[in-house]
């Protein structure tokens, strides 16, 4: 679902979130028919053949995701907001600790929807911070900064149209306010263990001593649990998969039959991975005319769409002490499902 140099930086710049959080769901990838051209020409000669997540969420594709954040099944949402809206005093103690104002800077904001919880709190306390949300959507931006001043008008508001160590980088040269970066909805999970490293070193690299970093993840639990979230029972999850397929008919003339493909999801708890795909139903041949060329599917042959990875303590604080920091705080639901982590910056 979720955002967002070398190539591992355009690897990372381009990941999107599929099934995490709406507020992180615009990413830094140059958007657009150009770049999903790119992806499936490229992708579907792979073997597996392959599309990146970050293309699930076309105007269809989010109205089906809005859906699903509320089906009884998917938890990742619910839970997220409860640890934000009961952990809000905490937080703002640990972002406050040295007394210095601070910019509060979401990677990926989108629509902001949990964040506003800690808005209107700090907004209530007279906290001395600005909100700086970077988002590569410039309608997402411009509808989130609209809605944020009707409701707070006082707020200090940095709104970035931009990538996110650019972003980073001109915040910094700004002022001297201490950094508090945003990443919600366990986005994170949708990284490889290695874009995982380098994304949190690109992060530091930006950061000076005692910055802080919030991140969401999804803690690793009951397979059960993990695999009804991706497999509800009203089908959404697979409409929302199959979009995919929409998607590319409508903008590269491409003629998938839907009812040929379904989705398939598994977890694998020994690797805490759950894997998505979509499943030829027969042998088959798709034609993407403008890109002058044509796909052939042998029945049950997939595309891999998606990773979102499950974490365990241990693999979290590893991953802080690998990449320059240290664990501040930690705070989880009341299920223990979903957990909102903040690392400082050594």
């Amino acid at each position: 679902m979720a955002v967002h140099g070398n190539t591992t930086d355009s690897r990372i710049n381009g990941i999107k979130a599929w099934r995490e959080e709406p507020e992180a769901l615009e990413v830094e990838l140059a958007s657009g028919s150009t770049a999903l051209a790119e992806e499936v020409r490229t992708g579907l000669v792979k073997t597996p053949k392959r599309l990146s997540s970050r293309f699930f969420y076309d105007a269809e594709g989010s109205r089906i995701f809005q859906e699903i954040m509320h089906t009884p099944e998917y938890y990742l949402t619910r839970s997220e907001y409860e640890i934000l809206e009961t952990h809000k005093t905490e937080l703002l103690q640990l972002f406050v600790a040295d007394q210095r104002p601070f910019d509060l800077v979401e990677l990926g904001a989108g629509d902001g929807l949990k964040t506003k919880i800690l808005l209107g709190f700090f907004s209530e306390q007279q906290v001395d911070f600005a909100y700086a949300p970077v988002d590569i959507s410039s309608d997402a931006l411009d509808g989130l900064v609209a809605d944020i001043q009707r409701q707070w008008p006082d707020l200090r508001l940095k709104p970035r149209h931009d990538d996110y160590f650019n972003s980073l980088h001109q915040l910094s040269a700004e002022s001297d306010a201490r950094r508090i970066v945003l990443f919600l909805g366990s986005n994170i999970g949708n990284f490889t263990p290695e874009e995982a490293l380098d994304f949190y070193r690109q992060l530091h690299d930006q950061l000076l001593p005692g910055d802080l970093v919030l991140t969401g993840f999804d803690l690793q639990k009951h397979p059960a649990v993990i695999h009804a979230a991706y497999n509800d029972r009203q089908g959404l999850t697979r409409a929302f998969n199959l979009n995919l397929l929409r998607r590319i008919n409508r903008e590269l003339d491409a003629n998938f039959d839907l009812s040929s493909f379904d989705h398939y999801e598994v977890y694998n708890p020994e690797t805490g991975e759950a894997r998505s795909y979509l499943v030829s139903q027969k042998s088959q041949t798709v034609t993407i005319r403008a890109l002058e060329m044509t796909v052939p599917f042998q029945y049950g042959e997939i595309i891999h769409t998606e990773i979102s990875r499950k974490f365990t303590r241990s693999q979290i604080e590893q991953l802080a002490t690998k990449t320059g920091f240290s664990v501040s705080g930690w705070f989880t639901d009341c299920k223990g499902y979903f957990a909102d982590v903040v690392f400082v910056r050594n």
